[in-house]
């Protein structure tokens, strides 16, 4: 069955967007700066990049601020991807630096999810050879909203980046529930072989500004920096500099998340759908039919999920949005598995 739709005829749960922002704090922000809009924001991009080096604990040096962390992991695709280069990464995940290294001859070497839908670390590690020039961590994974459990993972990138690069994604690391989880940026301190990748695009409510920076090592960094083609503007720095002053929006941003997922695992409880606990702003379920199937009946009803994760080919990402869109997504579901 195939529907052509646009999308913003929909409620849109499908993209792992953040429908809460930009906060009124970040939008005002925007709007102050929009007499410096006509200019080129070189020195902002020097002073934002600096604030984020003194907020992570790092030299300038350390940072590759890039239009979106999607950029960032394209650019460090070509950098480790380029001639042949081997990249080890679960599957499925969040592909972008993967179809971008790929484009440059890489070699991606997948490593399947475990039975509990979770890095298969131990697997990964024995696919490491000579010929492997990183090795990419999804974490929360997308899609499954997996978390690897924090002493695993800080072993893991201890080892591994002793014999090569680990390029660790913390795209949803704002969501972890778990206290204390770590993020790779220490290792970073510690000189090791680590890249970081982090966003404004999820808790900040601001993917449409495409605003993110990496973390590594000064020599790592440079080499990156020479392959990121994607400068930020200038309402995006603003924009950043000013959510990461709004405190009660960000709290509220995760309360939110938090309030839509349990609604969520509340309606797959009630038809008896498996699912994951997600750290995530999305939950992944089998819906125990194909996803395409389970896509085109919910767009009958107005509300937009999913797409295919091979080889989960029954199992469905939906994102978080507003509780009134995700009791639609509710109703929806509803009808599709309990028809009257």
């Amino acid at each position: 069955m195939t529907v052509t739709y646009n999308r913003y005829d929909y409620t849109i749960l499908n993209a792992n967007e953040n429908v809460l922002g930009p906060s009124p704090k970040v939008r005002q922000a925007m709007i102050d700066a929009f007499d410096k809009a006509c200019r080129y924001p070189y020195q902002e991009i020097e002073e934002f990049a600096q604030q984020i080096a003194e907020k992570e604990g790092v030299t300038r040096a350390h940072v590759v601020l890039c239009a979106g962390s999607s950029e960032g992991l394209n650019a460090t695709g070509l950098t480790y991807g380029v001639n042949g280069g081997e990249i080890i990464t679960a599957d499925p995940v969040y592909d972008f630096l993967l179809n971008y290294a790929q484009r440059f001859g890489a070699f991606i070497n997948k490593v399947p999810l475990d039975k509990d839908l979770q890095h298969d670390l131990d697997e990964m590690e024995r696919r490491l050879s000579n010929a492997t020039s990183l090795v990419f961590l999804c974490n929360p994974n997308n899609p499954s909203g997996t978390l690897i459990p924090k002493d695993r993972l800080v072993d893991f990138c201890h080892r591994v980046s002793q014999r090569t690069i680990v390029f660790s994604d913390e795209a949803y690391c704002d969501y972890i529930t778990e206290p204390d989880y770590p993020s790779m940026v220490d290792l970073v301190k510690q000189n090791k072989n680590i890249i970081v990748a982090k966003t404004f695009s999820k808790v900040f409510g601001m993917a449409g500004l495409r605003i993110g920076y990496l973390i590594a090592r000064p020599d790592i960094a440079g080499r990156i920096r020479k392959n990121v083609m994607g400068r930020v503007n200038m309402l995006a720095i603003v924009a950043a500099q000013a959510a990461w002053e709004d405190d009660e929006f960000y709290q509220m941003s995760i309360a939110k998340n938090q309030e839509a997922k349990q609604y969520v695992y509340a309606i797959l409880d009630e038809l008896g759908l498996k699912y994951v606990p997600s750290h995530a702003n999305f939950v992944f379920f089998d819906a125990g039919m194909d996803v395409m199937e389970l896509r085109a009946k919910m767009l009958v009803h107005g509300v937009s999920v999913g797409r295919p994760f091979p080889p989960y080919t029954t199992w469905c990402r939906v994102s978080t949005g507003h509780m009134e869109e995700m009791e639609l997504f509710g109703a929806a579901m509803q009808k599709i598995y309990r028809p009257s």
